[in-house]
């Protein structure tokens, strides 16, 4: 599994960010921008996604990884 992607908030826009990353790997003006690219590099590096809002707290967190903890059905 690796390291989780994050979308986080920067004065006039949004970044990608890998966890643990010095630099963004994207900056873009809009958040569902953002969120697209974070979604595919999540999906091919089976990391997770974590979102924040404006504020900067957790706003939605998707796993593309093995899930430790599977939904039971």
């Amino acid at each position: 599994m690796g390291k989780n992607i994050w979308v986080s908030p920067r004065a006039g826009g949004w970044t990608v960010k890998k966890e643990g990353a010095r630099r963004a790997s994207a900056v873009v003006p809009k958040r569902k921008d953002a969120i697209d690219i974070a979604r595919r590099a999540a999906a091919d590096e089976r990391s997770e996604l974590v979102i924040q809002s404006r504020r900067g707290s957790i706003r939605h967190k998707d796993s593309h990884g093995a899930d430790g903890y599977p939904p039971r059905g």
